[in-house]
């Protein structure tokens, strides 16, 4: 038989001892899979739904006391600027500006491209989104509501006459009483075409946000000025990061437990086998080569384990996670990182044992009954 199949059926001699310790390290395996699985899933989720909608922050001209806004407009030009920032995915300008709307004397106007009008994080309620450059405006829920209008009526806007395309809604209560059209056309309204209010931001996936409007300010921060608004998006990051750690808490108790079994399982092992291994150094094997298949046979119960844990974890978590609203998220790091355990696990845990077997002297240890 060769050296590496005695190390691979070695463990298996004593079935139950080698059953023990497989089951306590494939729990530990089976934490760190499902719940690697689970975190994962969870940030992807989280920035799906952060991404999904409205702007990461956006982008005004410095503050001034002249406008009724609290800011400076800024050149459109800068739109463009801020697209080139590393980091931007998206930058889209608008342009809000106060003036008789319907029966309003005064109502807030915002003019925005509509390509870019799910960075308002506002939905279609009813209609359509205008199109650019046209006479056509979408109301807010709140607004249409108050002032009785449909989609197809008609409403005049600073003197002009405005085609109402649709109805849209959005959980912020300011908007919900606001007017969009396109930023062309209130340019064109205000003749001011070079101008602009704010520029709506979003951040390339997997981006940083406050990172990327920090890059902004250091570049551009003499000029304008970067209003973040993800706190939220923070906080929800800081609590992914405590959901890893306590991963990894969990993990590694799991692992201790796991290890300690092993260590247990190997040493039982050295003890019975005290003759036998007399024997193998009396014939002339070196203590090299008794360490390497002490340790080797931990590994094969450490690699076993990690197979059968990951799949009991990966199985469980796909089977179970969508009906608990999880959908968990497996990567190939996950199985590295379980995998890189069960070897460590497995080195360290067959190291004591197999110095211990080194160091039993032959006459001794065939003299053991």
């Amino acid at each position: 038989m060769s050296f590496l199949k005695f190390i691979l059926k070695n463990p298996f001699r004593r079935k139950n001892s080698a059953i023990l310790a497989i089951v306590g390290i494939a729990i530990g395996i089976v934490v760190i899979v499902s719940l690697g699985g689970i975190t994962d899933g969870l940030i992807n989720t989280f920035e799906d739904t952060i991404h999904a909608g409205g702007a990461d922050f956006s982008i005004s001209g410095k503050e001034t006391g002249n406008s009724a806004y609290g800011t400076n407009t800024i050149d459109s030009s800068w739109t463009e600027k801020i697209a080139k920032v590393p980091g931007v995915d998206e930058a889209y300008p608008i342009y809000v500006v106060l003036t008789s709307v319907g029966d309003d004397y005064m109502n807030t106007l915002i003019g925005i491209d509509p390509e870019g009008s799910e960075l308002a994080d506002i939905s279609m309620k009813e209609g359509r989104i205008f199109e650019d450059n046209t006479s056509e405006v979408i109301l807010g829920e709140i607004y249409a509501e108050d002032n009785n209008y449909s989609v197809g009526d008609s409403i005049i806007i600073n003197g002009e006459d405005f085609k109402v395309s649709g109805i849209y809604e959005t959980g912020d209560q300011n908007m919900a009483g606001g007017v969009f059209t396109s930023i062309s056309k209130i340019g064109e309204l205000m003749d001011d075409k070079d101008s602009i209010s704010n520029i709506y931001v979003k951040v390339n996936k997997g981006e940083d946000a406050q990172a990327v409007a920090d890059r902004i300010d250091t570049k551009y921060g003499d000029n304008i000025t970067t209003v973040t608004s993800v706190m939220e998006m923070t906080q929800m990051a800081d609590m992914l990061n405590m959901l890893q750690a306590s991963t990894w808490a969990i993990s590694l108790l799991a692992i201790v437990v796991g290890g300690l079994g092993i260590i247990n399982t190997m040493l039982m092992s050295v003890f019975e086998r005290t003759r036998e291994i007399g024997v193998l150094k009396a014939v002339g094997w070196s203590n090299k080569k008794i360490l390497t298949m002490i340790v080797g046979e931990s590994l094969v119960i450490t690699i076993v384990s990690a197979i059968i844990g990951s799949l009991i974890g990966f199985l469980a978590c796909t089977l179970l996670g969508p009906q608990m609203g999880i959908n968990p998220l497996f990567t190939p790091k996950i199985f590295i990182q379980a995998f890189s355990i069960a070897i460590i696990v497995g080195v360290v845990g067959g190291l004591y044992p197999a110095i211990k077997a080194v160091k039993l002297p032959p006459t001794e240890a065939l003299r053991y009954e």
